[in-house]
């Protein structure tokens, strides 16, 4: 069958090439008797050279990426929850981009291809590519040229629910099981063509039994009921949704919903809920209307979708997703009381990754880095600076996780939505906008926003489209401050990995007007130039001045009418700028190890809980995490040790208290010690916290002792403070909240 060139064996031989050019012109420097011994080597050389110079040429001139672009989908997915499978067929139009005869796509590695056709049921020859194993070939019986359109039809089946053989390794996108079931488009379960940006049309078919409500992009037809296959098979209802404008769509989510239509704001919204909780569905309906109202106002009137969709969908994959037109929460993030944090996240990617989709898989900064950072726009809206800050500090954690790892711009080297991703591209990504914002103003700021969302909607977008736009907004720098210098700005923070942390000396001299300040900031990057805010905090008004810092030493002077109190000079006091501090160091240490706890991975995650006590001996999180860690490997005399010393610690967050008594004595009713696991429960009731449900569970445990055979895996917490559990908490401020799992393995 054709075969596609590999881009790995394109880039070895670009890197051979300058070796060999390298070597030739050495050969010229060798002396005459020197080179009369060479020539025959010369002469083997040489014709390689040629070739690959040719062959360099040759693959400078191909295109990367997918030779053919699918346009509409006509899909049909049968669900098959007593196996935990899925049956399809998928009808794709393709248009070609550039002469080619192979078709390449993504399909979830676990789908068995049973059959490939052209639109006359013609055989096509297909094959997995043996070092990727998602993307999938299909030659062609005859060569494409640039815009010709063809069909191709896909069969195939198989499970989607692995981790493991998940698009993102250790992130489940599609499930299907006796209870629910959910097909996620990262999941790639029907043949995908340049993920994340490409948008096409298409109708969805998916059969599903009876007692299963699907939802999800698209119109939907009424469901049609069918008899099951087979004797005594459950009854199927076949759900049609109807995609007819082009965008990212085909997510949808299936199980015991029930629909619950809100009117509110001039917006109308379809809930779906489990039925015991139909009665949060006005809460979210009325909390979106006002995100919509604001992101409209801020970013531009959203014209494509005139209703939205919102559904709960089972736990165990991310905690929050947006497609076109449909928002989807999971069940542990799905509070009573509606989570505005997430549910606001969720609604900006309808502006930013639906309407504005990134041009490549290295552009999502300006889709998913600025729905996070309008996360924090409608907290600061609704909730004050307060709420903005706090945002802010959760964003400075998670960047501080993996930054370091790769820059922005390189988002396409980790896995989407991993916690890599959502360290680099969300959250540090976030913090960059509000560093852009503090830069520019907030009217510069919103202005750039609305232009570039007037410019893109419907249309793929760069980043580097998005500098260019800033640049020309930019306003002229105030009297007296540094210059603004967006090109300096955008290479440290987009193209360029490391977070500065601050320190600064000075002396303060008595003049004949008031105080002078006269110091030093300190900081380890090089190449940093940066405007820099200093507050002097005086016996009077405080005075602000804007300091440029460049490189690792930047001198400053500050003039003040009052005496400057001790200690009273602030670096960045506003928050403004992305930066390190032990404190944060900490904490991103502790989330770290809550991701690896999450995967079940306990001896690596309390190696970072080590980490952060190392630094901090006192640190009550971590010791807290490391108890819960060792509470799921059994090791329940060294997690009693760990959360005793969480009570001893600094009780930082507060609610650690109230849930290390619970863990002890969950421990002493394992061991068989009921009197003293009641006397920790009595102080667990004492403390009168009720984070994410403590009393109740502390009540339940009063009554009927702690059996770990019965009971799911318990509330945790996240190194931001937010408690966490598989019912959602009233904070619920964080998607990186983890549901510890225990595992069955010696781990």
């Amino acid at each position: 069958m054709p075969r596609t060139h590999s881009p790995v064996c394109s880039d070895a031989r670009h890197r051979q090439l300058p070796i060999l050019i390298w070597y030739l012109k050495e050969l010229k420097a060798v002396s005459p008797k020197e080179g009369r011994s060479l020539n025959k080597l010369l002469k083997v050389i040489a014709p390689v050279a040629l070739s690959l110079i040719a062959a360099a040429s040759t693959f400078a001139q191909v295109p990367r990426g997918f030779p053919f672009r699918a346009t509409n989908y006509s899909v049909e997915a049968i669900l098959h929850p007593e196996n935990q499978t899925i049956q399809a067929q998928a009808k794709v139009d393709f248009v070609a981009r550039q002469v080619a005869k192979t078709v390449l796509v993504e399909l979830h590695p676990d789908l068995q291809v049973t059959a490939v056709k052209d639109a006359d049921g013609h055989p096509l020859n297909f094959a997995r590519d043996g070092n990727s194993p998602l993307l999938l070939t299909v030659g062609l019986p005859s060569t494409a040229t640039p815009g010709k359109t063809f069909t191709i039809i896909f069969e195939y089946a198989g499970p989607v629910s692995s981790e493991d053989d998940s698009p993102t390794k250790g992130l489940r996108f599609a499930s299907v099981d006796k209870t629910s079931a959910y097909l996620l488009l990262p999941a790639r379960w029907f043949p995908l063509t340049d993920f994340p940006s490409n948008r096409y049309t298409g109708t969805f078919t998916i059969v599903a039994p009876d007692n299963f409500i699907v939802t999800g992009t698209g119109k939907a037809d009424p469901a049609q009921m069918q008899a099951g296959i087979g004797i005594g098979a459950q009854r199927q209802a076949s759900y049609t949704f109807h995609c007819d404008q082009p965008g990212p769509v085909g997510s949808f989510v299936a199980g015991n919903l029930q629909l619950s239509p809100i009117a509110a704001e001039g917006y109308q919204f379809a809930v779906y809920t489990p039925p015991a909780q139909a009665s949060t569905a006005s809460q979210y309906g009325n909390a979106l209307a006002q995100i919509m109202s604001y992101y409209s106002e801020t970013f531009g009137e959203f014209a494509h979708q005139p209703s939205l969709t919102i559904a709960q969908m089972p736990d165990g994959s991310v905690s929050g997703y947006s497609a076109p037109g449909l928002l989807l929460i999971s069940g542990r993030q799905w509070t009573p009381r509606a989570n505005d944090r997430l549910l606001s996240q969720l609604a900006a990617g309808q502006w930013w990754g639906n309407s504005v989709l990134p041009a490549t898989a290295a552009d999502v900064w300006i889709t998913d880095g600025l729905s996070r950072y309008a996360e924090a726009m409608y907290a600061e809206q609704s909730g004050g600076v307060a709420a903005l800050n706090k945002a802010l500090e959760d964003f400075a954690v998670g960047a501080l996780m993996f930054e370091e790892q790769t820059p922005i711009t390189q988002a396409d080297r980790v896995g989407a939505y991993s916690d890599r991703y959502r360290s680099i591209v969300d959250d540090k990504g976030a913090m960059v906008f509000h560093m852009l914002r503090a830069q520019l103003g907030d009217d510069a700021f919103e202005a750039v926003l609305r232009e570039f969302y007037k410019q893109h909607a419907g249309k793929t977008a760069t980043i580097d489209e998005f500098e260019k736009l800033a640049a020309a907004k930019a306003p002229p720098a105030k009297k007296g401050d540094p210059p603004l210098n967006l090109v300096s700005f955008f290479s440290q923070w987009l193209n360029s990995t490391g977070v500065p942390e601050f320190t600064m000396d000075y002396i303060v001299y008595r003049t004949p007007k008031g105080f002078e300040v006269i110091g030093k900031i300190h900081q380890e990057l090089d190449t940093f130039r940066m405007p820099v805010e200093l507050k002097v905090d005086t016996e009077g008004n405080p005075e602000y001045k804007k300091i440029l810092v460049t490189g690792t030493t930047s001198e400053f002077k500050v003039d003040t009418f009052g005496r400057p109190k001790p200690n009273g000079i602030t670096i960045d006091p506003n928050n403004n700028l992305l930066k390190s501090s032990p404190r944060l160091r900490i904490r991103a240490t502790i989330a770290r190890g809550e991701a690896l706890a999450t995967l079940g991975r306990y001896y690596e995650a309390i190696h970072e809980y080590q980490q952060a006590l190392d630094i901090q001996p006192t640190n009550s999180l971590a010791h807290f995490r490391t108890g819960e860690a060792m509470f799921y490997q059994k090791n329940y005399q060294a997690a009693a040790n760990a959360f005793r010393a969480s009570l001893g610690g600094d009780l930082d967050p507060k609610w650690v208290e109230v849930w290390s008594h619970i863990y002890i004595g969950k421990i002493y009713d394992i061991l068989g010690q009921r009197e003293r696991a009641v006397n920790e429960y009595n102080l667990a009731q004492r403390t009168k916290d009720d984070t994410a449900g403590a009393q109740q569970e502390a009540a339940r445990y009063m009554k009927v002792a702690y059996n770990p055979d019965n009971t799911a895996p318990q509330p945790t917490a996240t190194a931001s403070g937010n408690a966490a559990q598989n019912t959602p908490s009233a904070d619920a401020a964080s998607d990186k909240t983890p549901t510890l799992k225990r595992r069955t393995d010696s781990n």
